[in-house]
């Protein structure tokens, strides 16, 4: 495979950007995408799969077999080039600014890093009309914020079908956040990418401020009430991560940021409110146990010294704290 130089206006008659974003169900879509796009595509692919802090950076190689183009674990300061397919290693934002990768440690979107939605922002930023951006399978709704910025800037949008997709909440979610310009079962996706980056990019688009500033929050940059308030107003909800107050972003679809910079949309957010109050609950109940332990310990030894009306007491205490035990209990298995 041949890979050319990207460089500012080398390519701009013509969509030169492709930008992935997948979670669960996404390795093999990805791997088919990989193996079929032609050998002389004029762009530069970026993937995103979530992978966590912990990753191996085991998907380029698996991609990379038997695709006509190389792929590569992306790193900081790599050129990016046309014809190469770069992945996010575990534990990195991976940004596309101009013509380098960067690699941000910035705090984590959707409770990932890395996360999709800074490579769809940093591409729409960068590169605007010259983008196509994709959404496969996978759960939650990381992708869907991150696609409604490259329709703002121009670009073109994608998703898996929902109905082809291992896991379809986020196609589904991305269809529901923005208006999106295809959605193709897989089959389809690598003729269909290499049909838009033949052609002619649409209309030049003006990136708006706020799309640069979360980018540079995704990178590392410093993010404090002030930055965060240029694009967002404060709301009564704190955040599941640092307990920090949450503003909500002005554009949609609807998100969450705080001072701190870890980002939430409105259905991630729900779910890690959902994990915190599990483990409220959780934590109760063995408060609640340790409680009946203590007070039955106290009963038998107010017994063994004679003290019944003590002893009674103490029983009265275990029965009541029994009773909380098994609400507790009810609320963790429905739950």
């Amino acid at each position: 495979a041949h890979s050319h130089k990207f460089g500012p206006g080398s390519s701009a008659n013509h969509r030169d950007v492709i930008a992935i974003g997948g979670s669960l169900g996404s390795i093999e879509p990805v791997k088919h995408i990989c193996h079929h796009l032609p050998s002389d595509l004029l762009a530069a692919v970026f993937v995103v799969i979530h992978v966590g802090d912990r990753g191996r950076d085991m998907l380029a190689s698996i991609f990379d077999a038997g695709s006509p183009l190389p792929v590569v674990t992306a790193s900081d300061g790599m050129a990016v080039c046309h014809g190469c397919i770069f992945v996010a290693p575990a534990g990195y934002h991976m940004l596309m600014m101009n013509d380098v990768i960067r690699l941000g440690r910035g705090p984590r979107e959707n409770m990932a890093r890395p996360a999709i939605d800074p490579l769809f922002r940093s591409a729409a930023a960068s590169c605007g009309n010259r983008v196509v951006a994709v959404v496969l399978s996978g759960l939650l709704d990381d992708g869907a914020s991150g696609l409604a910025d490259v329709k703002r800037c121009g670009g073109i949008t994608i998703v898996q079908e929902p109905s082809n997709s291992q896991a379809p909440d986020m196609p589904l979610a991305a269809l529901r956040a923005s208006d999106i310009d295809y959605r193709a079962p897989l089959d389809q996706l690598p003729a269909l990418l290499s049909k838009l980056t033949q052609e002619a990019p649409g209309q030049a688009v003006s990136v708006p401020n706020a799309i640069n500033a979360e980018v540079e929050i995704a990178l590392g940059r410093k993010s404090d009430s002030e930055t965060v308030a240029e694009f967002s107003a404060p709301v009564a909800l704190t955040c599941p991560a640092c307990g920090g107050v949450m503003s909500q972003i002005h554009r949609s679809p609807l998100r969450f940021r705080c001072q701190v910079g870890h980002t939430y949309s409105a259905e991630s957010m729900a779910t890690a409110k959902e994990g915190t109050v599990d483990e409220a609950i959780r934590v109760s109940l063995r408060i609640m146990e340790e409680r009946i332990l203590l007070a039955q310990k106290m009963a038998d030894e107010a017994r063994s010294v004679g003290m019944e009306a003590a002893a009674h007491s103490y029983i009265t205490r275990v029965e009541e704290s029994r009773s909380y035990e098994k609400i507790l209990r009810k609320a963790i298995a429905e739950s």
